[in-house]
């Protein structure tokens, strides 16, 4: 649906308990040398990190996980348990919640402007402080 943050989110259909599961964030799995060149197109933001060499792409092959927007208090995160990427509830989301994570961003290229507009934002989707 659309979202008051950025575009469009990914929003809860149903209750998620604190700590329950919501999703597991799917798509191509890619190289880190993959992912630097995809980054640099629009449709880069879909990228996220499993480990150190390897990368899911959630634009190609992904489900509506791809749309979970940035915030820098979110009220989703992820886990890696056995090389799946499974989001899961940080506290009770609600039915019609916009669903959140913090992308703490490690590409250098990226420069995003954050948009979550939460007294503790940092201004920018990265792992540096603003």
């Amino acid at each position: 649906m659309k979202s008051s943050l950025d575009g469009v989110g990914c929003f809860a259909n149903i209750r998620f308990l604190k700590n329950s599961p919501i999703a597991e964030y799917v798509g191509e799995r890619i190289t880190r040398n993959e992912a630097m060149l995809r980054m640099r197109e629009a449709a880069g933001k879909c990228i996220s990190e499993l480990d150190a060499d390897c990368y899911i792409d959630g634009s190609i092959g992904g489900n509506d996980t791809r749309y979970i927007n940035h915030s820098c208090e979110p009220n989703a995160d992820v886990l890696v348990i056995d090389e799946f990427m499974i989001l899961y509830a940080l506290h009770e989301i609600l039915p019609g919640e916009e669903i959140t994570v913090d992308y703490l961003n490690s590409f250098d290229e990226d420069v995003s402007v954050c948009q979550c507009r939460t007294p503790s934002c940092r201004q920018r989707i990265d792992h540096k402080a603003a």
